[in-house]
């Protein structure tokens, strides 16, 4: 089945109105669905700070002419200390999203690692929002959170990233009722079957593939480029009355 969608999600040139100039930062935004809402926003003219975990992340975009202006940090969203020296070295702050995450399939009944993913993807974003709410708060100013099709269903594979999302789209509602007095949107996108590197052995193995495109009533398996859109709504003036909300990308595949 093709990835393909009927329109060209490369081309942002009518999101240029509303994010030429604006700063964005975008945690876990130099790999796979981060890189895409990174390069939607360098597209529309914004000015981006993208991080990565480790270095090779950085370094694949070396020669990628769409992150030629952005700013390639390091950043664990586990140090606190490193947040609060990420954050203060910007001028200013117009919106967060969060992607930094992490999965570790069948290895998240072992408590440690429980433990872990808990802590990068829930407690993570937590840290992200709290640290920069004095910046957001300066403008009218969007956070974006990544939620998962797992923040609905169980997942017997990955019971800590299930619940880490599941958490998301909790604090998502939640913070958006706190940060409403600073002028602050918080919503999530919470993405299905994407086309990414963490899916690509799925794509591969045709018994699985057919399973989820069979359930998906899209027929495809969802591009990055269809969350970064979504997240480029959920930031813009058309979404100025939505918060807390968790928009689904999954081509239908939560509703069959």
């Amino acid at each position: 089945m093709s990835t393909s969608s009927s329109a060209d999600p490369a081309d942002y040139a009518w999101a240029k109105a509303w994010y030429a100039g604006k700063r964005i930062l975008v945690t876990g935004g130099t790999s796979g669905i981060g890189a895409a809402v990174s390069r939607a926003f360098l597209h529309a003219g914004a000015q981006v700070t993208a991080t990565g975990v480790a270095q090779h992340e950085l370094d694949a975009l070396a020669g990628d002419e769409d992150f030629t202006s952005a700013s390639l940090r390091l950043l664990d969203v586990r140090d606190e200390q490193a947040i609060d020296g990420l954050l203060s070295g910007l001028d200013g702050l117009d919106i967060l999203v969060n992607c930094a995450g992490m999965i570790r399939r069948g290895e998240e009944l072992d408590l440690a690692v429980f433990e872990q993913v808990v802590d990068v993807n829930l407690n993570g974003t937590m840290r992200m929002c709290a640290a920069a709410r004095p910046l957001l708060t300066a403008n009218a100013s969007n956070i974006v959170n990544l939620a998962s099709m797992l923040s609905f269903f169980g997942g017997g594979l990955v019971p800590a990233y299930s619940a880490s999302k599941g958490g998301i789209a909790q604090l998502t509602k939640s913070l958006a009722i706190a940060f409403a007095a600073d002028g602050i949107r918080v919503n999530a996108v919470a993405p299905g079957w994407i086309a990414t590197p963490l899916t690509k052995p799925l794509r591969d193995d045709p018994e699985r593939a057919e399973s989820i495109l069979s359930r998906t009533p899209l027929k495809r398996w969802g591009l990055p480029e269809d969350v970064a859109n979504a997240v480029l709504y959920l930031c813009s003036p058309a979404a100025s009355f939505v918060t807390g909300a968790t928009l689904v990308v999954d081509g239908g595949y939560s509703i069959t």
